[in-house]
């Protein structure tokens, strides 16, 4: 064989065999890269409490707000609140106080960016934006009978009695006039009372602070002078009932072009927000035959017509049940009730 096409059926041997090797060297390694990837190293270090979801300012913190997380030793702030070993959970001792600075979901909770039910500027802290905080006087009857904590939702119903210039019946009317309010507290109490089993209980109190608008501040403090205020307490569905109604029939709209995470802020906004639109109102009438349904006469001639319509049922009670009978071209009027 010639010696030059030797040499060259060396080099194509070498060739082929260089780039066999290297072609296996490639798929090997693309084979151990998502084995790499796939293991996520564990943190072990000690646990901290972590916010399981964004909590902006003015979130009172629930027992599902927060919880433990294994965290990085070396990055471990002193203003952590650290589990330590032998004590108990301090998850429950941070319920009930309200978020100061803002917290994305996964950051630890540090010390410095919660307050304190009885801390200074608790309450201002609880408030949302533009919110202003104002205090109802309540009874155990107008309070639910001290089933309202701090967090629930509740609607201002105003009784009053609408008294006219004459001398007839007055008015007797209740009316829904805000909905959808945010207790904040209870007397001085932020917090649910709890007995010696850690279980919620209702307690007497005397006053209610409510999460208003500056606009409804304003509405509540002619409200009280008016007549008496009752808190009606709401259920839990009743906001995203509510709010799918506004929906549906066009009322709310979500702005276009928004994200997921945009449109779930702007209908939480929404589902939070306190409403003083039209509503529902019940008059003495509606409860009983004997009360009235309209407002009494407020002018002469209106006072005039009343008396007339007294006087014409007055006439009508005493004379009875009137039948006019025809006898041989003749009409008697008969008292059926008398005979």
């Amino acid at each position: 064989m010639d010696k030059r096409k030797v040499i060259l059926l060396v080099c194509a041997l070498l060739i082929a065999a260089v780039t066999a090797f290297m072609a296996r060297s490639m798929f090997a390694g693309g084979d151990a890269a998502p084995k790499a990837v796939a293991q996520k190293p564990v943190p072990t270090g000690p646990k901290v409490i972590v916010a399981t979801r964004s909590l902006p300012v003015g979130t009172i913190l629930t027992a599902d707000a927060i919880r433990y997380q294994p965290w990085p030793s070396e990055l471990i702030e002193a203003a952590y609140f650290i589990q330590k070993e032998g004590e108990p959970d301090a998850t429950s001792n941070l319920i009930g106080t309200v978020v100061r600075n803002n917290i994305t979901a996964g950051q630890p909770v540090t010390q410095g960016s919660l307050v304190s039910p009885g801390d200074r500027g608790f309450l201002a802290a609880a408030l949302g934006p533009g919110m202003r905080a104002v205090s109802v006087p309540v009874s155990a009857l107008t309070g639910v009978a001290g089933f309202v904590f701090p967090g629930d939702r509740v609607d201002l119903v105003l009784t009053q009695n609408v008294n006219g210039a004459g001398t007839g019946q007055s008015l007797k009317v209740s009316e829904t006039v805000i909905r959808n309010l945010r207790v904040l507290a209870t007397d001085q109490r932020s917090t649910p009372s709890v007995d010696a089993e850690g279980k919620t209980k209702p307690s007497k109190y005397r006053l209610v602070t409510l999460e208003v608008t500056p606009r409804l501040a304003e509405k509540i403090a002619v409200a009280q002078t008016i007549g008496t205020l009752s808190l009606s307490l709401r259920a839990l569905a009743d906001n995203a009932a509510e709010l799918e109604q506004a929906l549906a029939s066009g009322e709310v709209k979500v702005p276009n072009g928004a994200t997921r995470e945009e449109e779930e802020k702007f209908l939480t906004s929404i589902e939070k927000q306190p409403v003083a639109g039209p509503s529902t109102y019940a008059t003495g009438g509606d409860v009983s035959r004997f009360q009235r349904r309209t407002p009494p006469a407020t002018t002469p001639v209106q006072i005039a017509a009343e008396q007339i319509k007294v006087e014409k049922q007055i006439e009508k009670v005493r004379r009875g049940s009137i039948v006019r009978v025809s006898r041989a071209g003749s009409v008697e009027e008969v008292n059926v009730d008398r005979r």
